[in-house]
């Protein structure tokens, strides 16, 4: 009958459930079953997949280790030099051309391969590791102006140290391939980056200075940099600053070079000339620099020309702001600077400085870089000239000193370039050294 009720009791006798004969039929209608199969299905599979996603997120938080190195980091070149160098890495690389002069003057090309865009996989420690390098297409470096670049580790288990492990060598092995070579850093948009090829150190001896005066500068950096502890007991910053001044060619900038090849340290070069450098940036790259390098400030003379009346009559420089006097003094002895900083300081005029640059604590030791005298040329012969006598030394000294000419060791060294394979010669035209 239409409209007919069903009864259906349950194991509570006194519960009644009426339930209409339409909503009984649908069991047996084909539509509804297979409507609700492809539910039941659709309902698994986003189970499934919201399980996959949960599982996936657990197992990278607790059992998977991700190691992301972005390019701005020291760390990047020393591992993607380090992962192209193992047996187990794959043959999809990069390559970078370097060029390399040999002590003849020759120049060799080389090539430095690296892992190239894209996933590897290596194994450390009995253990796989997937090395990611990503480039971003739509996303540039601005300092450098290359494609921002990341790499990524990934390994199994919660093991940090691994990392440590792998940073620790590719630095090492970074370093061996440094050993007996001095790194030059310039300025580059916001940051240091390398300028040019590593030099190779210079020894110390070859810069010929006055008597003692090459050792004596080298004692004091030295003390200095085994004094940390005795700064901080008292209550001073540690950093120190040096002016060598004198004559152009005369070997200043020379001798700092060997010193940072002495003290196994870089060198970060700015120019207070460059129109460029505002106080802001100066102050910015005097506390950036890279650890164990030596601050170096040619020219410091220039801060002291008055360069306004230039740059309002020159369109090119409107609306660029240079360092200043003021910034100069701040940036020296500023509130915020590195630990165990060394600040180098050339000029070819002292005359030109202010007292409150000369000040202890901006310029802690102040060196006068001379013209050669006679014991100054004694020893450059000597060295120059290694199997030749004292008594050659002597000659060619009291002859080049004879000319009443002030002799600078650029010139000096010109002159033994000249007659480098017969010390005679140089003895003999030592009088017309130029």
């Amino acid at each position: 009958m239409k409209g007919q009720l069903h009864v259906v009791y349950t194991s509570f006798d006194w519960i009644k459930m009426p339930i209409p004969e339409a909503l009984l039929s649908l069991g047996d209608n084909p539509y509804f079953g297979a409507g609700f199969g492809l539910f039941a299905l659709g309902a698994a599979a986003t189970g499934l997949k919201k399980g996959t996603v949960f599982a996936t997120h657990l197992m990278r938080r607790y059992l998977i280790t991700t190691l992301e190195i972005p390019a701005s980091d020291h760390s990047y070149s020393w591992v993607l030099e380090w992962i192209a160098r193992r047996p187990d890495m794959s043959c999809h690389l990069s390559v970078k051309t370097a060029f390399h002069q040999l002590h003849s003057g020759k120049i060799t090309t080389g090539f430095n391969f690296s892992p190239s865009p894209g996933s590897h996989y290596i194994w450390f420690n009995r253990l796989p590791i997937k090395v990611e390098r990503v480039r971003e297409k739509q996303m540039m470096d601005v300092n450098r102006h290359v494609p921002y670049e990341t790499v990524t580790l990934t390994t199994l288990g919660r093991n940090k140290q691994l990392f440590e492990q792998i940073l620790n060598e590719a630095r090492h092995k970074a370093l061996q391939m440094q050993q007996g070579m001095t790194l030059i850093f310039k300025p580059a948009g916001s940051e240091w980056r390398q300028f040019g090829d590593v030099q190779r150190r210079r020894p110390l001896q070859s810069v010929v200075l006055n008597a003692g005066q090459a050792e004596g500068i080298l004692d004091d950096v030295q003390q200095f940099l085994n004094s940390q502890q005795w700064y901080i007991d008292r209550g001073i910053p540690h950093r120190r600053g040096y002016l060598l001044y004198g004559p152009p060619g005369c070997g200043k900038t020379s001798f700092i070079t060997a010193l940072a090849g002495e003290l196994e340290y870089s060198i970060c070069i700015l120019n207070i000339g460059d129109w460029t450098l505002s106080d802001d940036r100066l102050h910015h790259f005097l506390v950036t620099a890279p650890p164990q390098s030596i601050i170096l400030l040619e020219d410091i003379d220039a801060a002291f020309i008055d360069r306004n009346t230039v740059m309002q009559k020159d369109s090119k420089y409107q609306g660029m702001s240079t360092v200043t006097f003021s910034g100069l003094l701040n940036a020296l002895d500023g509130v915020v600077s590195s630990d165990g900083r060394i600040v180098f300081m050339t000029t070819n005029y002292i005359d030109r400085l202010d007292a409150a640059l000369l000040r202890p604590g901006r310029v802690d030791v102040k060196e006068h870089i001379t013209h050669a005298n006679k014991d100054q040329l004694v020893r450059a012969f000597k060295h120059f000239y290694p199997s030749e006598s004292d008594d050659n030394a002597e000659c060619f000294a009291q002859t080049a000193i004879s000319n009443s000419k002030a002799l600078s060791m650029a010139q000096v060294q010109a002159h033994f370039m000249l007659h480098r394979s017969d010390a005679l010669s140089a003895i003999d035209h030592a009088d017309k050294i130029q």
